[in-house]
């Protein structure tokens, strides 16, 4: 991530709250949606009448780029984080960025899912799998259907390098012995697009742009229900996942509302505020969106958290040898 994009989008950060953050009683940074956003926003408004918050959405890698540049100018901005993927988290916990927390309603999700300091924890289950136009002559089933020659110049995915999501679900798929990097070559030698975030990928093959799609589940399945002429598959080989961690920044000023936030967002309400959005919900006992398979029927691949924080830089540079992206 280069020292002048990280400056020049954190001062960004840093102009467009000028005038207001200091009005509010919490600021969030996140990678939802711009409704979703909102709509998190709302419910813990709604649940915390007392607490003002502003809010800021980018892809996660933006997000990181205007947390460096604040803390480097010495003006952080944000309270709280609602980001793509516990590396990401990771990565600041060893920098010391995040406070620790201890939420109660930690007793409602399994060990795996929080990380056991309280720096962090997974807010819901977000899966990338194939989206496709029904309109296209092929239905995937596999992750392989993609580099076929009848998905030559029609797929589209997102960027690892402007989505948190799209860059675990290349390190996922890359450390699958049957695809591995080769398979994103051969994506590219197919003709494959890599640009922007998921929400392009959905505008390309609901559109008829593109046929094909690498994308997080919930955004097809959401359309799809509105009439979008589209189709979601769990590939036969897996999904990646990430979880959408929520932390505390360690330099907030603001602790007690962000503790507030942290357990809004975990507690029941607020995993049914993220079920009505279409999202699995981490929390134990919580049902699926309609659309869903059984939790128990989709498979999610492993990955490795310590080594993804470890190979990053190294998994952006190959995946950049493949495609020019952004």
């Amino acid at each position: 991530m280069k020292t002048f994009v990280s400056a020049f989008a954190g001062l960004l950060a840093i102009a467009f709250f000028s005038g207001g953050a200091n009005a509010a009683d919490l600021v969030l940074y996140t990678s939802q949606p711009n409704a979703d956003a909102q709509a998190t926003v709302d419910g813990f408004m709604a649940a915390n009448p007392g607490i003002k918050v502003d809010w800021v959405r980018d892809g996660t890698p933006q997000i990181i780029a205007k947390l460096q540049a604040e803390m480097q100018a010495g003006a952080p901005v944000a309270d709280v984080l609602l980001i793509a993927d516990t590396v990401t988290l990771e990565r600041l916990k060893e920098a010391g960025k995040l406070l620790a927390y201890k939420s109660p309603e930690a007793a409602n999700y399994d060990a795996s899912l929080y990380d056991a300091d309280g720096y962090y924890y997974s807010t819901k289950l977000i899966t990338t799998g194939i989206v496709y136009n029904t309109a296209a002559a092929m239905k995937p089933a596999s992750w392989q259907d993609l580099v076929k020659p009848e998905a030559k110049g029609l797929v589209s995915m997102p960027s690892p390098l402007a989505s948190g999501a799209a860059l675990i679900h290349a390190q996922t798929l890359a450390g699958v012995s049957s695809l591995g990097w080769d398979y994103y070559k051969n994506l590219a030698d197919n003709g494959a697009v890599a640009s922007g975030g998921n929400g392009a990928v959905l505008k390309a093959v609901a559109s008829g742009e593109k046929a094909y799609g690498m994308i997080v589940d919930y955004m097809p399945i959401r359309e799809k229900a509105k009439g979008a002429p589209l189709e979601f598959v769990f590939p036969k080989e897996g999904v990646s996942a990430v979880t959408e961690p929520v932390g505390i920044l360690a330099g907030t000023q603001h602790a007690d509302a962000a503790k507030k936030f942290v357990d809004y967002v975990l507690s029941e309400k607020g995993q049914e505020g993220f079920l009505k959005l279409g999202y699995i919900p981490a929390r134990n006992g919580t049902p699926l969106p309609e659309g869903f398979p059984a939790r128990d029927s989709i498979k999610v691949l492993p990955l490795n958290a310590a080594d993804a924080l470890k190979n990053t830089d190294q998994d952006l540079k190959t995946f950049s040898t493949y495609f020019t992206s952004k």
